[in-house]
């Protein structure tokens, strides 16, 4: 089937309408009309080429949510008219050891929601910048949010699980002290869910500006990490960092804010190399600088369900598809709160 959607025909080219190939729905599959897609930065690097690999015509998007339209005749999980989710995994090889234990995000065969190959037409995924997207049940979620936050629940699908994994992985909670490096599209939801789960949360940015917005956020403290004297008194006391900087800085300046045994997780991925770390600020404290990816499916439904308890959603701007070369590049200035969200219904005009 034809759907409409908005991609790239190159990296030097600005998004377009395209007209792209769904497949229909087999014995396994959930049909789903989107209703919003989140932009994540990784959309921005891949269309532009940025991360090698990159595969014409590129539609990015892995922020989806929207109603199933049609199951396959073997889904019993999903009905029509379901509100449900897809983030940024459409399949896996579903033998291997992670796939066994749930953690499909790190196993060698995952497909990504786009920009991965696929048996479909033109022979790549192709994401959620369109009206319609066809997947394996297996990789559909469920949404119990109020139908009137659908649209700030779609950066769940990553911001949200790629904060959530490391906080649950590194048991955040009452009683421990959490940093969350950056307050952005990633920083922001840090900030919420580290709150809810109970720890003592401290944000950690370079602009005196986002101060009060952090504590509204849930930050319980607020350090300006460019100044030694905010950074000072938070020395070797932090349980948990998780690092949402998608840029090269200094982790010893951070590392040093471990207790013993205490770890930093980055999520942020920059296009280019860290500056060499001090080894020795981790061997004399037995601290870890550690990486996290995302989340399997369960736990991604595992929050799903958090957020929805809590109350929990993204802050966003929601936008009309026309807008997203210009909020690409409002994206790169750091100018939105905190997240783009495009409105699928505009593909139709």
């Amino acid at each position: 089937m034809v759907v409409k959607a908005y991609g790239a025909y190159a990296g030097d080219k600005p998004l377009e309408p395209i007209d792209i190939e769904r497949r229909n729905p087999g014995a396994h599959d959930v049909q789903i009309e989107i209703a919003y897609c989140g932009i994540c930065h990784s959309d921005l690097h891949q269309v532009r080429s940025e991360w090698s690999g990159t595969v014409y015509p590129c539609v990015p998007g892995h922020e989806i949510v929207g109603r199933v339209s049609a199951t396959g005749a073997h889904v019993s999980a999903f009905r029509q008219g379901d509100l449900v989710g897809v983030g940024c995994i459409v399949d896996s090889c579903q033998q291997c050891a992670d796939c066994f234990e749930g953690l499909e995000n790190y196993c060698d065969q995952m497909t990504g929601t786009y920009n991965f190959p696929t048996p479909d037409a033109p022979g790549h995924t192709l994401g959620g910048y369109s009206q319609r997207i066809v997947v394996h049940e297996r990789y559909v979620l469920k949404i119990k949010h109020k139908e009137e936050q659908l649209a700030a629940v779609a950066p769940l699908l990553c911001a949200g699980i790629t904060t959530y994994s490391p906080l649950r992985h590194w048991k955040a909670g009452p009683g421990k002290k959490v940093g969350i490096v950056g307050i952005g599209g990633l920083g922001h939801m840090g900030i919420k869910l580290a709150h809810a789960m109970g720890a003592h949360v401290v944000g950690f940015t370079t602009s005196e500006s986002k101060r009060y917005a952090a504590k509204v956020l849930g930050a319980d403290e607020v350090v300006v990490s460019h100044n030694p004297r905010e950074m000072a008194p938070h020395a070797k006391s932090f349980d948990l960092i998780v690092n949402t900087v998608a840029a090269p800085h200094d982790l010893d300046a951070f590392t040093a804010l471990l207790k013993r045994d205490g770890t930093m997780t980055l999520v942020g991925a920059p296009a280019s190399p860290h500056p060499a770390q001090n080894v020795m600020n981790l061997i004399f404290k037995r601290r870890a600088v550690v990486g996290s990816m995302i989340g399997g499916i369960p736990e991604t439904q595992e929050m799903l369900d958090f957020c929805a308890e809590h109350n929990i959603v993204s802050d966003i701007e929601l936008i009309g598809v026309r807008e997203v070369n210009e909020a690409y590049q409002r994206m790169l200035k750091g100018d939105v709160k905190y997240r783009f969200v495009i409105d699928n219904a505009t593909l139709e005009g």
